[in-house]
């Protein structure tokens, strides 16, 4: 089998079990949008909960998106596998992002496993601090996913242009982070690769998880495989033993030091140097950064996974509290 038709294979798998679920009068999240006043219908059936009434774009599962169905506006950004524009509904002039992937791209790096995961998972989650995804679609070349429109852009730019950020902002970043990773762990799903790359912001400013290509469903809370990005790898990863969920606990502390001093915690010349400062948990705090700041750092980069601090117990910590006050 081509590249191209393993990818397409995945997602037709993808539509046969949305039109299976439905058949069966299984589709629990089924729900009217409402969105310009029109009782339109969101495509894949999302279920919205009353703390996170977000519009979505009109569409139905018995008419198949097409790209003809949307205006594309200017590009978003560019990953290693294709682009993210700005685009408009035509129906409904609703407006969203649309993710476009190349297949062949996408064969090359053998990820199409990640693309399949990244949607079963994405399209289930329904925070406010999470990106939506509200479907999919494809064609011959290139598979397009419907996002939902984060209007600030890419937190990772805001840090870059900033340099640091101060504790208020830290504070409510890192809350909100908190509060959708405990969201995830609550239906068994690891992020596995925090970091600001992976952010975006919301028109309010609210910060949005935006990539789950690392993601995965563990019921079962216990993983080998080595993922993420280096420097925000916990221990146990670079040390080949099983992780869970409390990965994303250390990538919440390694991202709250990067937002305070404007580095992950760990840099080093080498990645030998990383590794060994990442398994010693070698942390150097520069002088400015308050008592309560490091304190909750400290207790997020704990070597043993058990140890570290839950993330429903983040959110009350003085730090937060403080600054959120």
């Amino acid at each position: 089998m081509s590249g191209s038709s393993a990818v397409s294979a995945y997602l037709e798998s993808l539509s046969l079990k949305e039109k299976n679920r439905q058949a069966a009068g299984k589709d629990e999240n089924q729900k009217p949008s409402d969105m310009n006043s029109q009782n339109n219908k969101i495509s894949g059936k999302e279920k919205s909960s009353s703390s996170d009434k977000e519009k979505a774009p009109a569409g139905s599962t018995k008419r198949p998106w097409k790209l003809a169905d949307f205006d594309i506006g200017k590009p978003l950004g560019r990953g290693k596998f294709g682009c993210v524009y700005l685009a408009r509904e035509k129906k409904t002039k609703y407006i969203c992002a649309l993710k476009v992937l190349f297949k062949s791209q996408l064969s090359k790096a053998g990820v199409e496993h990640q693309l399949r995961r990244e949607i079963e998972i994405q399209s289930h989650l329904r925070h406010r601090n999470i990106l939506r995804l509200y479907g999919y679609f494809y064609d011959a070349n290139r598979v397009y996913l419907i996002l939902e429109y984060a209007a600030k852009g890419e937190l990772y730019k805001q840090l870059q242009k900033q340099e640091r950020f101060d504790e208020k902002k830290t504070a409510q970043y890192i809350k909100e982070l908190a509060n959708a990773l405990s969201y995830c762990h609550k239906k068994h799903v690891i992020h596995r690769d925090i970091k600001p790359e992976n952010l975006l912001l919301g028109s309010k400013g609210e910060l949005k998880i935006a990539d789950f290509g690392w993601s995965v469903h563990a019921p079962t809370n216990r993983r080998q495989t080595l993922c993420g990005t280096l420097d925000y790898l916990p221990p146990e990863m670079i040390e080949g033993k099983a992780h869970d969920q409390a990965v994303d606990v250390w990538s919440l502390g390694v991202l709250m030091y990067e937002f305070l001093v404007g580095s992950p915690p760990f840099e080093a010349e080498g990645h030998n140097e990383t590794y060994r400062r990442i398994s010693k948990v070698d942390l150097r705090f520069p002088s400015y950064l308050s008592t309560d700041a490091k304190d909750l750092i400290t207790k997020l980069l704990v070597k043993a996974p058990k140890d570290r601090l839950p993330l429903s117990t983040v959110v009350e910590h003085p730090f937060i509290t403080k600054n959120m006050s």
